[in-house]
């Protein structure tokens, strides 16, 4: 079985193995069209618009809409400040499913 990975980020190579999304709404219609992927690696500052804390709020609200696991994941982020709130938010929002 193929694992499905989801790499989130516009300006990095993709690595291999993943399937990339470069910004919000692509993170949104992807997850929506193919479903939950097995890992997700998260960048915080995605250019102009919403970041990569918008598309972890957004799983968040997807997984408990739609009874689904959270997947695992990392956050690949240079600013430290926004990588700590992704990691925090799913962290703590895994915690709470305990």
């Amino acid at each position: 079985m193929n694992s499905k990975n989801l790499y989130l980020d516009d300006l990095r190579p993709t690595p291999e193995g993943f399937e990339r999304v470069y910004d919000y709404e692509e993170f949104v219609a992807y997850i929506s069209q193919n479903g939950m992927p097995d890992f997700i690696s998260f960048d915080h500052d995605l250019g102009l618009g919403k970041t990569g804390f918008d598309c972890a709020k957004w799983l968040v609200e997807y997984c408990l809409d739609n009874q689904a696991a959270l997947p695992e994941f990392i956050v690949h982020s240079q600013n430290p400040v926004g990588k700590e709130n992704i990691e925090s938010l799913l962290s703590n929002f895994r915690k709470s499913l305990l």
